[in-house]
């Protein structure tokens, strides 16, 4: 199908739920309780058990959306006898909302753009990739986390820089940025300014966000 532009759209139906991104190659797990997203579940293992996770702009029974969200595909789903799932979704590639369609089902559906650069291919230079381990390192000590470096160190480029925005604790307009941003470079100079930021320890810095 294609819009007014003649670009062509995939229909896709969407799970929008604040702070809870998908990016590209990353693991989600979610647990499903609301009928409506039952339905979504159901509706999208009969179909190619892909999803599409957005975030909402506001809050409300029907609120506007971010343009960018992350499709998801359903790789392992538990179903509950009362109806509900634990599903754990694989991030397949970013979309961009063209319209919301006017659906008849309990759950939302747009017309959206599926980015077909997967960064699959995409490397950080050394010295980006070094200015990265560093940043995250200062800021893994500041917050007190444990990390296996040794493993970070053998992750390639996209998990590695993907992997850091997903479960890094910024805001969800920060994690929103990152998913926006396009290259895998442009988003690891991103993610050292955000460490810098919420990095910053003075008294002053509590419950900084970047809204």
């Amino acid at each position: 199908m294609t819009d007014k532009l003649n670009i062509e759209t995939q229909r896709l139906s969407i799970f929008p739920l604040t702070g809870a991104l998908l990016f590209p190659g990353m693991h989600l797990p979610l647990h499903i309780f609301e009928e409506r997203y039952r339905a979504l579940i159901n509706d999208a293992m009969a179909r190619d058990r892909r999803i599409g996770m957005i975030q909402p702009k506001e809050t409300g029974p029907n609120p506007a959306l971010f343009d960018v969200g992350c499709v998801g595909k359903i790789i392992d789903i538990e179903a509950m006898e009362d109806g509900r799932f634990n599903v754990v979704l694989e991030g397949v590639a970013r979309f961009r909302v063209v319209e919301e369609i006017d659906a008849s089902t309990a759950f939302r559906q747009v017309q959206a753009v599926i980015d077909e650069n997967l960064e699959l291919d995409e490397v950080l230079a050394s010295v980006e990739r070094a200015s990265l381990e560093i940043e995250s390192r200062r800021f893994a000590e500041l917050q007190g986390y444990q990390v296996d470096w040794d493993s970070i160190g053998r992750l390639d480029d996209m998990a590695f820089v993907n992997g850091i925005a997903q479960i890094a604790p910024f805001d969800a307009a920060s994690k929103q940025a990152l998913l926006e941003v396009d290259g895998l470079a442009n988003r690891a100079e991103l993610i050292i300014q955000l460490l810098q930021f919420f990095g910053r320890q003075d008294g002053d810095d509590d419950g900084i966000t970047l809204q």
